[in-house]
């Protein structure tokens, strides 16, 4: 009969086996459970033994043969220990080819390859579209049950080669979905609670037009997978990947003799890839042998890091302020403190430090506007870190150390270092001379294992190391100058993470108004309580409950601008309300909201509003009023408090005078519009709250304003 199996296994000339105790990267033998005789592959963990497919015949059923004369693959069990090979399960075992399979970490659990169709004569089944698909069973009282296939499953093409990610979290297979980039490429797919989603490739950093399959996934997730279609040392060939961002890492292949000039696929090992299994055609059958690990290879490294401890501090606040007499004040939480919108500084090391940003008054040093807060962890990076001079003389032994690797909460298991020139040693220290001179590379590869989780990764880092065959020429090296790295940015530095504590700039949107605090309180004041007594008439104090601070704040002037708050602050400071700060609000009642988008739109200089010198409105003012009469009709719970404001030129009463009666003629219009006077106020107070100092006539125009504060019924 025609034998429906996907697995491609070239056949190959009788060569004789490789000799064991071979030296280099692995030493592998036979492994004691295959035989010569028959086909033996793909191994994986499973307790204490090793589950494998093969084509041994076990007399349960009738032996069918493909059409090599060979029996169908079944799943086999094998203890190591004694070689004695069993059928691994009676329930999932049919007519056809079983396997691969993979399992579950807790082996409760089994992913295996199998026809979609088993049932019925195999003469009936045995057509193109009785694929391969993945199934799934349960082990139930030492029995595997509950078999399910694979939703996407599907009578079009094969999907086979299961292996579950360690974590469970992902199913990797191969397939040789028409979609892909050639013959079988690898997919995986995610779970989803309750569901595997929609399978994934790879990509072609990892998928070629030839065939690649038997994925294997370690504690770290890199894949080792099988592949014809990369230059490797023929046939089939072994390689490693692994994820870095949103892509896979160009492929590795295995160094000899785990690869060879034969067909090697289907690959596992342990934890630490200190010994395992793979599979290899190098005889008459296909055999599963045994590694030993005997200097672990390097898959990728990255150019060991500089610890960074200076950086730039920059304020990115949206909100202007006049440096004229407030300025930015930094706080780095180390006894540092620093001067200006953008600032370096260096930390002593790694640490946690609390930084903050303060706008300051520049005469009083006080706090005027506390910008951001936020406590700064400073680590160093986790890496192998190779101490060792960066020059020497060829024949010289150099000496490296990778004791200050740092990988906190971890236990390195073992140090693996490479030299360029071809020389491999372990150990935590190690000396090596070079023979040539020439610029090398020295690589330190780390088995690092996580104290709480268990988890096992390799890590590996490389500095350059430049030898010299002349003495004086060392010398000028070493004296050459290196000009430093300028200061990266803090929020750019990928080991310095930033908890906010606060952050006023990241509040800021065009929603906000700024307030003029004078206190707090956990229960309501009264507005004659004796903490107000030193608070001159002119302010009006206002209250509003917060509730995430279940406090009262009680403020007693609120501007759009941050600046405007200035003069009132220094006053309100200065009479003794040492703890008086200004704070950033997002206004969110819509009346209030409406009326503060007619003042950016309109401003609110009473030089276009009034005629100078005059009460009389201009026809701007008539215009900014009839949008005032539409809000008020909109909100007939709201009244209205009309402010208007001079300069300090002429005479503090007639200024008192002007702006009352020019409030008065606003709230004036408004009543003769319609709007009940009970629900406006006109509150007129020459210069005696500027929002500027009056040196000059751009803060004299500032000063020259009209207010609207919404007051709720």
């Amino acid at each position: 009969m025609k034998s429906i199996f996907f697995h491609s296994i070239t056949t190959l000339l009788l060569v004789p086996l490789l000799a064991s105790g071979q030296t280099g990267t692995y030493t592998i033998n036979i492994a004691k459970f295959s035989s010569r005789k028959i086909d033996e592959f793909s191994p994986v963990y499973y307790k204490k033994g090793i589950v494998f497919c093969s084509n041994r015949n076990h007399g349960l059923f009738m032996n069918y043969f493909t059409p090599e004369n060979k029996g169908l693959l079944k799943i086999n069990f094998v203890d190591p220990a004694t070689g004695k090979v069993r059928l691994f399960s009676r329930e999932l075992t049919t007519k056809f080819n079983d396997g691969p399979a993979s399992f579950s970490r807790n082996f409760d659990t089994v992913y295996f390859s199998r026809n979609l169709k088993v049932s019925g004569a195999v003469s009936e089944n045995s057509n193109p579209r009785n694929k391969l698909g993945i199934f799934t069973a349960v082990e139930e009282g030492g029995k595997w049950g509950k078999i399910l296939d694979i939703r996407f499953n599907n009578e079009y093409y094969n999907i086979t080669t299961p292996y579950i990610s360690p974590d469970g979290k992902r199913l990797f297979f191969a397939s040789d979905n028409p979609a892909g980039f050639g013959g079988t490429d690898l997919y995986y797919c995610n779970w989803k609670g309750d569901y595997w989603d929609d399978p994934i490739n790879l990509g072609p950093e990892v998928n070629t037009a030839g065939n690649e399959s038997y994925p294997f996934v370690d504690r770290e997730g890199g894949i080792f997978f099988t592949s014809d279609g990369r230059k490797g040392l023929g046939g089939k060939d072994i390689f490693y990947t692994k994820e870095s961002g949103k892509k896979w890492l160009t492929p590795v292949p295995l160094d000899a003799p785990v690869n060879s000039e034969y067909d090697d696929f289907a690959l596992v090992a342990d934890s630490v890839m200190n010994e395992g299994y793979f599979s290899s055609k190098r005889g008459s059958s296909i055999d599963i042998y045994y590694f030993r690990t005997n200097i672990h290879q390097l898959f990728y490294c990255k150019s060991q890091r500089i610890n960074q401890y200076c950086f730039k501090f920059t304020d990115e606040s949206k909100i202007p302020i006049d440096e004229r007499y407030v300025q930015p004040e930094w706080n780095f939480g180390d006894g540092t403190t620093l001067f200006g919108t953008s600032v370096e500084h260096c930390f002593k090391g790694p640490g946690r430090y609390k930084v903050t940003l303060d706008i300051v008054d520049k005469k009083t040093g006080r706090s005027f506007y506390p910008e951001k807060a936020y406590n700064l962890n400073l680590t160093d990076i986790e890496q192998p870190v190779i101490s060792a001079p960066a020059s020497g003389m060829t024949g010289e032994n150099i000496s490296f150390d990778g004791l200050s690797s740092n990988f906190p909460g971890c236990t390195i298991l073992n140090y693996t270092w490479y030299f360029s020139d071809g020389a491999r040693k372990t150990g935590d220290k190690v000396a090596h001379s070079f023979q040539e001179k020439g610029d090398f590379e020295v690589k330190l590869g780390l088995y690092v294992r996580n104290n709480k989780t268990g988890e096992i990764r390799q890590s590996c880092s490389s500095v350059p190391v430049k030898i010299f065959g002349d003495r004086l020429d060392k010398t000028a090296f070493e004296k050459r100058v290196i000009k430093a790295d300028p200061p990266v940015n803090i929020t750019d530095y990928d080991h310095a993470k930033l908890e906010y504590l606060y952050s006023n700039e990241k509040a800021y949107n065009p929603d906000v108004v700024f307030r003029v605090e004078i206190l707090t309180s956990k229960i309501r004041l009264p507005q004659d309580d004796k903490a107000f007594r030193n608070i001159p008439r002119k302010y009006t104090i206002r209250e509003e409950y917060i509730p995430s601070e279940k406090t009262y704040s009680y403020f007693v002037c609120e501007e759009m601008s941050l600046m405007e708050t200035y003069p009132s602050f220094i006053e309100i400071t200065s009479l003794g309300f040492t703890d008086s700060r200004v704070r950033i609000f997002t206004v969110d009642d819509p009346a209030v909201k409406e009326i503060n988008n007619l003042k950016r739109i309109f401003g609110i200089s009473a030089d276009v509003f009034f005629r100078k010198n005059d009460f009389a409105i201009t026809p701007a003012g008539t215009q900014l009023l009839d949008l005032v009469l539409g809000i008020m009709a909109k909100y007939p719970n709201i009244r209205l408090e009309i402010e208007n404001h001079t300069d300090n030129v002429g005479s503090q009463s007639a200024n008192l005078l002007l702006s009352q009666k020019r409030a008065e003629a606003m709230t004036g219009y408004l009543a003769t519009n319609g709007v009940s006077p009970m629900r406006l106020v006109a509150k007129g107070f020459g210069g005696t709250k500027p929002v500027a100092s009056n040196y000059f006539e751009a803060d004299r125009k500032l000063n020259r304003r009209v207010n609207f504060v919404v007051v709720k019924e």
